[in-house]
């Protein structure tokens, strides 16, 4: 399975994907009952995702507001042209910043957007006073509240 991502992955390993990231507290055994080998095999194939760098990581998926983040906001982040360094320190705040959860830089009318959780408006606001407008470079940031998610999946399609 050398550098996979060039390879179309065969049945058994697009199971597997598909199988962990639904529950990724499966057991190798589990995981070779649904895909139709011995443990060894599927343990090898995971292991091999792994270091190839498709399974990046193994983590639990937590309930935001559960945790008291009630607030989601989508926000579009446009920087100045002309400012050197504008890149480097958003990507700097980004990096630095718990409260964003993604940043992707995009097309359009803005430079990136980020998804930003906080507990209220107020530390929302907070959030753009004391970190967001004090880096330079940045021109502008429209908000988005997230009223409800209609659909949230970290599954990719395997198929």
């Amino acid at each position: 399975m050398a550098n996979m991502e060039n390879e179309r992955f065969d049945r058994a390993t697009k199971l597997i994907l598909q199988e962990l990231q639904q529950d990724g507290r499966q057991s190798t055994q589990q995981l070779a009952d649904k895909v139709g080998l011995s443990a060894t095999p599927v343990w090898r194939r995971i292991k091999e995702l792994e270091e190839s760098g498709v399974i990046r990581r193994h983590v639990a998926l937590v309930d935001r507001e559960k945790l008291g983040l009630n607030i989601c906001v989508l926000a579009n982040v446009s920087l100045v042209r002309h400012s050197d360094g504008a890149v480097e320190n958003f990507e700097r705040l980004v990096s630095a910043s718990r409260e964003i959860i993604e940043c992707h830089g995009i097309t359009g009318e803005a430079d990136y957007v980020i998804k930003v959780v906080v507990p209220d408006m107020k530390a929302y606001d907070l959030f753009l006073q004391s970190k967001v407008f004090k880096v330079p470079g940045v021109a502008s940031v429209r908000s988005n509240v997230v009223l409800r998610e209609v659909k949230y999946e970290t599954a990719l399609p395997v198929d």
